[in-house]
C-alpha cells in the first residue's frame, strides 16, 4: 500500500503545496493525513468539486502553483464545467491534479449508486482530454506519478489519478467534529420519524441518514415509502421541493446533513423565494463529512438561522436532544413553511448498520405509491 506522507511528498517535489476537494471513503487516509499535517490555509475541504477546481485555479494564477483537487468519481459531474470552460488547454490551461477515488469500479462490487458511475469513469476523463493514471497498492508511486506530473507541468493542464480501493495506508482517525450534542443521529431519526403523519412524505438524504432510516422502519416493521436518495449529494432538499411542488396537499420533509446541504446550498434561495409552504427541511448537524471518513465540515461556523430566513425561509427551529425535537416538531407542524430544522447530533453510528434490501427502483415505486402518482 501507498503511504499518504510519501504520496505527498512527491507532490511536494513538483510544486504541489495547496490541497483543496470533497472528502471520499476511498481517499479517506489521504485525507486525513492532508488535515492533519497541513495547515488550514494549505487545505480546503469544500462545497462541492466545481468550487474545489476553482479554488485550486485561483491559486494558481496568485502563486504559479499548482494545486491537487480530491474528489469521489461522483464528483466529476459538479467538476465537468469548471474542468472544459476554464482549466482546459484550449482556455486558461491551468495544471492541477485531480485524485479521484474510484467506486464503482468494473468487477469489483459497490452500492447502485456506483455501478454506472464507475462504468464510466475512464470514458469521462478520455472525453475531457485529462491524462491519468490508475493507482493501486502495487504501484510504483514515484515511476508511475513523475511522468503525470510532468505531463501537467511541462503541457500546463489538468491530469488525474485515479485512485482503487485500499490503496492508502491507514494514518490515524480523523479529526473529530467539535459538534456538543451527544445527540446520535439514528435516534434523532427515530424520533422524527416517530412524529410523522402517515401521509407525509419523507426524502432523506445520502450517506448513513438513508441507511438508518432504512434501519428504523424495518426494526418498526414498517413499509419503507420514504425516498432514499442514496446517490446525488447535495440534491435532497430540491428532490423534496419538487414533490412538495407536485403533492401540494402533503407535508413533505427533506432529511439532509450539513454536507449535503453546503454542496448545494443554492438550492434554499430558490425553495424559499417559490414559498414552498408544505416543505419542512431538516438538516442533520454534526460538522462533519461522517460517511466517508469523519472529515469536518464548516456547517459549525455559520448560523444557519440567519441564511435560512435570509434565503426566504418563514421559520427556523434548532434541536439538540430528544425532548427539543418533539418540542420543535409540535410547533413547527402547526406552520407554513418552508421552514428550516437544524438538528445538532453527534458523530456516530452502529458498527453493523445495514443498507437498504431494496433496489432503488423498488425504493422509487414503494415512494411513488405512497404518494399516489404510481
Amino acid at each position: 500500500m501507498i503511504s499518504p506522507a510519501d504520496f505527498c511528498a512527491v507532490l511536494e517535489n513538483a510544486g504541489i503545496d495547496f490541497y483543496c476537494g470533497v472528502p471520499d471513503s476511498l481517499l479517506k487516509n489521504l485525507c486525513t493525513f492532508i488535515d492533519k499535517h497541513f495547515a488550514k490555509g494549505n487545505h480546503i475541504i469544500t462545497a462541492n468539486e466545481g468550487n474545489a477546481v476553482a479554488l485550486a485555479l485561483g491559486r494558481y494564477l496568485a502563486t504559479s502553483h499548482p494545486a491537487l483537487v480530491y474528489m469521489q468519481n461522483s464528483g466529476l459531474g459538479n467538476a465537468i464545467n469548471p474542468l472544459t470552460s476554464l482549466a482546459d488547454v484550449e482556455v486558461y490551461s491551468i495544471p492541477m491534479l485531480l485524485v479521484i477515488g474510484w467506486r464503482g469500479e468494473p468487477k469489483v462490487k459497490d452500492e447502485p449508486q456506483h455501478v454506472k458511475q464507475g462504468a464510466i469513469t475512464e470514458q469521462q476523463l478520455a472525453l475531457l482530454d485529462i491524462p491519468y493514471i490508475v493507482l493501486d497498492a502495487d504501484s510504483q508511486l514515484e515511476q508511475d506519478m513523475l511522468p503525470l506530473l510532468n505531463t501537467m507541468l511541462e503541457q500546463s493542464r489538468p491530469v488525474a489519478v485515479l485512485v482503487r480501493k485500499n490503496t492508502f495506508t491507514i494514518e490515524g482517525a480523523a479529526v473529530s467534529s467539535n459538534t456538543q450534542s451527544t445527540l446520535q443521529r439514528e435516534k434523532a431519526l427515530e424520533t422524527i420519524l416517530s412524529l410523522l403523519s402517515p401521509d407525509d412524505l419523507v426524502v432523506s438524504t445520502t450517506g448513513k441518514t438513508s441507511r438508518e432510516v432504512f434501519e428504523v422502519r424495518k426494526a418498526k416493521q414498517q413499509i419503507n415509502s420514504d425516498f432514499l436518495t442514496v446517490g446525488g449529494m447535495g440534491h435532497t432538499s430540491s428532490i423534496a421541493m419538487g414533490v412538495a411542488l407536485g403533492r401540494p396537499e402533503s407535508k413533505v420533509v427533506a432529511i439532509d446533513g450539513d454536507g449535503s446541504m453546503l454542496m448545494h446550498m443554492g438550492a434554499m434561495p430558490i425553495i424559499g423565494c417559490h414559498h414552498v409552504t408544505n416543505l419542512v427541511h431538516i438538516v442533520l448537524n454534526n460538522q462533519a463529512h461522517e460517511s466517508v471518513g469523519g472529515q469536518p465540515t464548516v456547517a459549525g461556523e455559520i448560523d444557519l438561522r440567519q441564511i435560512a430566513l435570509a434565503s426566504g425561509y418563514k421559520q427556523y427551529y434548532c434541536a439538540y436532544d430528544e425532548t427539543s425535537v418533539h418540542q420543535h416538531w409540535l410547533l413547527l407542524s402547526q406552520q407554513q413553511g418552508p421552514i428550516l430544522f437544524e438538528i445538532k447530533i453527534a458523530i456516530g453510528s452502529r458498527e453493523n448498520l445495514g443498507r437498504p434490501s431494496t433496489s432503488p427502483i423498488e425504493n422509487k415505486q414503494q415512494f411513488m405509491r405512497h404518494a399516489g402518482s404510481l
